[in-house]
């Protein structure tokens, strides 16, 4: 195949970003996440798309990068049971990562990917992610 073929294939592009924040969960019996405690997260935002744009980009990585430090500014340093995109929510990793990719969509202008994921561990062991078409 020349390189002026197209492939099929799935092409994927990632940054991460880590930071701390804190939260106490607030279900019934949570042992021990229900006292403040904090996490070291490490955050993980995946576009995917089976072509490129006219300049053989899927996405603009600079544009992820700047998102992404919004999204640490935001959060980073912070307890998340008091901002209010969690408001009325147990501060799960699942609802973190659910909000983590709205808000990367509403600040990134996307036109060639048709998914992202957001892949947020809370620690070496265990992470929650969430997928959308775009």
């Amino acid at each position: 195949m020349s390189t002026t073929e197209a492939a099929t294939g799935t092409y994927r592009v990632s940054v991460e970003r880590s930071f701390i924040a804190q939260h106490f969960l607030t279900v019934p019996n949570p042992g021990p996440e229900g006292e403040l405690h904090s996490h070291q997260f490490r955050l993980q935002v995946t576009f995917s798309g089976d072509r490129l744009n006219e300049y053989g980009y899927l996405v603009d990585i600079d544009a992820i990068k700047e998102a992404m430090d919004a999204i640490v500014d935001t959060y980073g340093d912070e307890t998340l049971n008091e901002l209010p995109p969690f408001s009325g929510l147990n501060p799960s990793v699942e609802h973190f990562s659910r909000i983590v990719c709205e808000e990367i969509l509403e600040s990134t202008a996307v036109d060639v990917p048709t998914q992202i994921t957001v892949r947020l561990w809370e620690d070496d062991e265990a992470y929650a992610s969430f997928t959308t078409e775009i």
